[in-house]
């Protein structure tokens, strides 16, 4: 799919455009993560900013109206990895399943693999612990600003440029075996419940290419974090956030 507009001489902005919302996230989830900040006004703060960097940069510029066909497969990719990332770790899960989900627990959760995780006695983005206000920011955030940085960082920019050549010249359905199980590995492992992460990212990825639609792509993760989100709220399971 060729981009809405070929960049100027000022191609530079390309790059700015797709790099810096998503490495200002990082940037704040990292350099924010101290005790004086409650992690929920952190959340809010990497959502608010990066949310404006992305109004700004209009990373959209690069690429071709997303089309609403797009949005059914988006959607329907977006609850099987919904469902990849919390069925290991329900009860039902563990009381059919008991042998899958121990290995599971220990050894494909979380970070480090040692051990099965353990629950904290403070759950930062609990709406009775933050307030609704920020509960709400946070599945905005998850939903929306992280789905878009991502998608245009891992699977747009990254990948097309590890191909070679203009990143934002290479179609986007372009398959690399390599390239996209690399990317798809490093983004799984910038999350805490990394395989679900590697699984999410193969899954996204492969939207992306059968659609060459960065559009479909960001939907389909925003609908995985969104209904993550709803799930979270509706059983009080916030160990996923």
């Amino acid at each position: 799919m060729k981009p809405a507009i070929q960049p100027s001489e000022n191609s530079r902005m390309a790059y700015i455009s797709h790099i810096v919302p998503y490495v200002t996230w990082i940037t704040l989830m990292i350099g924010l993560d101290v005790p004086a900040v409650p992690a929920a006004w952190r959340y809010t703060l990497q959502t608010v900013l990066c949310t404006l960097l992305l109004l700004f940069l209009r990373p959209w510029r690069w690429y071709a109206a997303s089309s609403v066909r797009h949005l059914p497969l988006a959607f329907a990719v977006g609850v099987v990895v919904l469902a990849l990332w919390i069925m290991p770790e329900l009860p039902w899960t563990k009381a059919h399943f008991p042998a899958f989900h121990d290995f599971y627990m220990r050894y494909l959760a979380v970070q480090p693999w040692s051990e099965a995780p353990v629950p904290p006695k403070f759950w930062p983005y609990a709406p009775e612990n933050c307030g609704w206000t920020l509960t709400l920011i946070k599945l905005f955030g998850s939903s929306v600003t992280i789905a878009a940085c991502e998608e245009l960082f891992w699977r747009s920019f990254i990948y097309r440029w590890m191909l070679g050549g203009t990143f934002w010249q290479v179609d986007l359905g372009q398959f690399h075996p390599f390239i996209f199980l690399t990317v798809s590995l490093v983004f799984g492992f910038e999350h805490s419940q990394w395989f679900a992460g590697i699984l999410a990212g193969l899954a996204f990825g492969w939207v992306l290419l059968r659609t060459r639609d960065i559009g479909a792509a960001i939907f389909c993760h925003g609908v995985t974090n969104f209904l993550l989100g709803l799930y979270i709220l509706a059983t009080g399971d916030y160990h996923f956030w």
